[in-house]
């Protein structure tokens, strides 16, 4: 009796089964297929970074059953790379990847979707964003551009940039053109620097003929690719100005708005996906390019304790400034701050306690 019974829940259970299995296609073909560009503003050889827009795209396709393609195009092939946001405000495409703080010309206010100089690192980042009130701050301010955002990527913090001559002191600094992007820029220009904004694909031309003296990208994986070892031996530490740079997807706003909420959902989880995972590969990658740049005479050097104090003056000096003028800076930055101090003060007693303990026995 026992037996007969449970071979008739089996049959009901496998019934029901091969009816999911059979509405499972009708589901997916009812929703619509859609095809999206994605212009990226960096290069395709730079594969961690670039490689995020890929993570995603390949995402959405797998989840969605091959109805909603993103194709990938790296930065000059539709737009400039540093042009990425305007092209997804126009409608020219409908999604970018790309740094927030590519567009402070725009507004000082964009530095916070990707770093600001000694702000958070990357896991503060994105409990900020996901928790701490940050995405919901961030789309007000983007809203005034026609897009979205979604977190896509972190470098983690970056180093300080490759420099024809050694770094001593201030009196170095001044008169140094240097390539260097976001905020970071403005801070060095307050040092007595000439910051230039120079996509990542051009950067090592205008290193090599000298028309820049210094230049700063993401860290050892990447900067080893770009080659810029080979010009420029003295290789600083830290990025000040990048402690957790976030990667961000812009999507156009009236693009998302038409998505079905199953592939709005796709994108999001894919997003972050790309986030986890970026972050995640450059650890893995820059011990090893480390230490393959210092066997090929890279000079490692750390900035002289006088450039970081002073770096650190002109920053809170540019946030005072910036905040009594612009009330959309200030509105993110009075919460970023208080979220940014509390949580320094978290990690100062479990993380920066057990960090220190290991690296003085390294």
């Amino acid at each position: 009796m026992q037996r007969r019974d449970f071979l008739k829940k089996a049959s009901v259970g496998a019934a029901a089964g091969a009816a999911t299995t059979l509405a499972a296609p009708a589901i997916a073909q009812s929703l619509p297929t859609i095809n999206w560009r994605l212009t990226s503003s960096f290069p395709k050889s730079l594969d961690t970074i670039y490689g995020g827009a890929d993570v995603l795209a390949a995402r959405v396709k797998a989840i969605t059953g091959g109805k909603f393609n993103i194709r990938v195009f790296p930065g000059g092939e539709i737009v400039p790379g540093l042009q990425a946001l305007d092209a997804v405000q126009q409608g020219t495409v409908e999604c970018c990847h790309t740094c927030s703080y590519y567009y402070v010309g725009k507004d000082r206010t964009f530095g916070f979707g990707t770093a600001v100089p000694f702000g958070m690192n990357a896991r503060q980042m994105n409990a900020w964003i996901y928790y701490g009130g940050g995405q919901k701050l961030l789309d007000e301010f983007y809203a005034n551009y026609n897009v979205i955002s979604f977190a896509g990527g972190n470098t983690g913090v970056q180093m300080g940039g490759w420099f024809r001559k050694e770094i001593k002191g201030l009196d170095d600094v001044k008169g140094l053109k240097m390539r260097i992007a976001g905020l970071g820029g403005n801070v060095f220009a307050a040092l007595g620097a000439v910051p230039q904004q120079i996509a990542g694909g051009d950067i090592y031309p205008a290193l090599e003929k000298g028309t820049i003296d210094a230049a700063e990208w993401v860290g050892p994986y990447d900067d080893e690719k770009l080659g810029f070892y080979k010009v420029a031996k003295n290789y600083y530490y830290p990025g000040w100005w990048e402690p957790g740079p976030v990667i961000h997807f812009f999507v156009n706003k009236k693009e998302w708005d038409k998505l079905p909420k199953e592939y709005q959902e796709a994108f999001q989880a894919a997003a972050y996906e790309a986030n986890v995972t970026m972050m995640a590969e450059y650890d893995h990658k820059n011990p090893t390019a480390l230490s393959k740049l210092l066997q090929s005479g890279v000079k490692l050097q750390a900035y002289p304790k006088d450039v970081l104090e002073a770096a650190y003056k002109a920053a809170q000096d540019l946030y005072a400034d910036e905040s009594n003028k612009n009330p959309a800076f200030k509105k993110i930055y009075t919460e970023w701050d208080k979220y940014r101090k509390t949580q320094n003060a978290w990690f100062s007693v479990a993380e920066y306690r057990m960090d220190g303990f290991l690296q003085s026995h390294k």
